[in-house]
């Protein structure tokens, strides 16, 4: 019996949701670049300092996806709560938690969200409504189907916002929840942030069903695909998932056709596709830069964008100074905030 080809992941392009979504305005476009250039310039910052030793473990970047994560954000409400998986960092930031912090837990210190314990996949911010990074892959799904379980016992209106990707979509737990969800008319959104290769492997080779957005037929779970490099596009589809839950109608699916830059992790030699497959992405749909140009062409100087640009890198820059000077964690702390 011959070996199967080994098949091309489709990049973003391939797909779209069809149509041209909603137009923001000044002030969202605004913010939809500075949000994502934050996301942007610290993943770019958090890779440098990987590389020079000062993050240990893993290190998973989130360049090139910024547009989901700021989209959604944009379409949910106070109270909406996010979990994720280790890709984390950017859903951190756009929910408003602290670079300083961030950072610091990146690198193992006292001032980090989790006391410099926690390190890339373990952050938490109850403040912000952010459930955590998660190292297990596909356990926040079943996690985040118990928030919005939480949201429906206490008849509020609040949503929980589960992202987990193309890889996690296979896992068994997924499905479990999405039973779950919908058997009890659980108001949980489902994100699949599909960025075309898991840990390394192209979806054509690993998934059956490529239309993450179809995952959730056999259960009667809506779903739809959704360009995650246009932040508009994810804004608008999180809206119109949102509603749906806080109607009562259950959990909704939405699969963000997304693209990240660098490899699965900072280890990670990226080798399973070409960096002429990477380049045109870039150029084709880069998230940030289609919010600039349309900015640009709205009449907002260069310069202003450049000065947006020049905030978020003197945050950023800051974060590193802190994350860099901040102690250790005392010993001590090796035995606290443990269950006996």
């Amino acid at each position: 019996m011959a070996a199967p080809k080994k098949a091309a992941a489709s990049t973003p392009q391939d797909k779209t949701d069809g149509g041209s979504p909603p137009e923001f305005t000044r002030e969202q476009e605004l913010k939809a670049l500075r949000d994502m250039l934050l996301i942007r310039r610290f993943e770019e910052k958090a890779g440098q300092l990987y590389g020079m030793g000062a993050i240990g473990g893993f290190c998973h970047l989130y360049i090139g996806q910024e547009a989901v994560v700021v989209g959604m954000q944009m379409a949910l409400k106070q109270g909406d709560q996010v979990i994720t998986g280790y890709r984390d960092h950017g859903h951190m930031l756009a929910t408003g938690m602290d670079a300083n912090g961030v950072m610091a837990e990146l690198t193992g210190r006292r001032g980090g969200y989790s006391k410099g314990k926690g390190g890339s996949m373990h952050m938490f911010s109850k403040e912000k409504h952010f459930y955590g990074g998660h190292g297990i892959v596909g356990a926040q799904v079943s996690l985040g189907t118990g928030l919005a379980f939480a949201n429906h016992y206490r008849g509020n209106d609040n949503v929980s916002v589960t992202y987990f990707g193309d890889g996690a979509a296979n896992q068994g737990q997924v499905y479990e929840s999405f039973n779950m969800a919908e058997l009890w008319k659980l108001p949980v959104i489902y994100v699949i942030e599909n960025n075309r290769y898991a840990m390394g492997t192209a979806v054509s080779r690993a998934s059956a069903q490529q239309d993450f957005s179809k995952r959730g037929a056999s259960f009667n779970i809506p779903g739809r695909q959704v360009d995650g490099m246009d932040v508009r596009a994810v804004k608008a589809a999180g809206e119109e998932a949102a509603a749906w839950c806080r109607a009562g109608k259950g959990p909704f699916i939405l699969e963000m056709q997304t693209y990240r830059y660098r490899g699965h992790s900072m280890s990670d030699p990226a080798k399973y596709r070409t960096r002429e497959e990477v380049e045109k992405v870039r150029h084709d749909q880069d998230p940030i830069e289609q919010v600039r140009n349309r900015l640009l062409a709205a009449k907002v100087s260069e310069a202003d964008l450049k000065a947006i640009d020049a905030e978020v890198r003197d945050i950023v820059n800051a974060s590193a100074d802190f994350a860099q000077h901040d102690p250790e964690p005392d010993a001590a702390e090796l035995w606290t905030d443990i269950y006996r």
